[in-house]
């Protein structure tokens, strides 16, 4: 993937990341376990773009 395509993808994480959690806080989701795959992925994507 190039560099562009993986930034889209990091921001899109970041938006599930972020209605992810706001669900969880209002009781909407009881499902925790998304949230830590998210902040993982995010991570992974972030890894490979510094060793580029």
């Amino acid at each position: 993937m190039s560099e562009v395509e993986l930034n889209k993808l990091i921001a899109s994480l970041r938006e599930q990341l972020r209605t992810m959690r706001f669900k969880i806080y209002s009781k909407e989701v009881k499902n925790n376990h998304q949230l830590r795959v998210l902040r993982k992925d995010i991570a992974r994507i972030l890894t490979i773009l510094n060793q580029q």
